[in-house]
């Protein structure tokens, strides 16, 4: 018997014969399809409902900040202004205004009496008379009853600057011609008619701020709702 290897069989005497085939290798095997359990959808739920909560975060912290802004400017008026001229910066400014603010919550304002009013009214009419004979005393009398004022109704302080601060708060309409008038008494420099002229728009400041300060509580509530 002759054998022959071929190819795809054996030849033999009676024929070819056929071999099986074989596959070579190992059979693939079959990868299961990832299973759908919904974790992705989680996750990115999870970070849409974060980003909406942080905008809404933020835009409620700018909304409030914008109020607050507005009402330290309709709070303060000119003050707001020369405050952030001061300071050098908005921010600057606004903390040292709500300083102000909570520093004026500590003191204990209250209205003049009827006897007192009375009485700086009458201090007043008197330092005015003195103006034209001694205009240095008159001016530095005024500047005394102002003070008086402040501290009979609670704006007392250490020094001047932490007066003018108090009194920023409730009567930032005036806290400008106070310091003016203080700087016109106190600062020096100026002689004769010059000094003379200076003392003369310290009273003009003075009496700005003792009329609105000596003002009746009931008289004062009718002008701001009038402005």
């Amino acid at each position: 018997m002759v054998l022959e290897a071929g190819a795809l069989g054996i030849r033999t005497n009676h024929g070819l014969r056929r071999l099986p085939r074989v596959r070579a290798g190992y059979p693939a095997r079959r990868v299961p399809r990832r299973r759908e359990t919904g974790v992705d959808a989680v996750f990115w739920i999870i970070i849409a409902i974060v980003a909406v909560v942080v905008v809404v975060v933020l835009a409620g912290w700018s909304y409030a900040r914008s109020r607050r802004r507005r009402g330290l400017e309709d709070q303060f008026g000119p003050e707001y202004d020369r405050t952030i001229g001061e300071a050098g910066s908005r921010r600057k400014a606004e903390r040292e205004l709500s300083e102000r603010e909570r520093a004026h919550d500590d003191l204990h304002i209250r209205p003049l009496s009827e006897t007192a009013r009375a009485r700086y009214l009458e201090h007043w009419r008197r330092a005015e008379q003195r103006f034209v004979d001694d205009p240095e005393l008159a001016a530095r009398e005024a500047d005394s009853i102002v003070r008086g004022v402040l501290d009979e109704k609670g704006y007392s302080g250490d020094d001047f600057d932490s007066r003018a601060r108090a009194v920023s708060v409730d009567h930032p309409s005036v806290v400008a011609r106070y310091r003016h008038g203080h700087e016109m008494v106190h600062g020096n420099g100026a002689r004769g008619e010059a000094r003379t002229e200076r003392l003369r728009k310290a009273m003009v400041d003075f009496r700005a701020v003792f009329e609105e300060l000596a003002e009746r509580d009931g008289d004062r509530a009718t002008e701001l709702a009038e402005r």
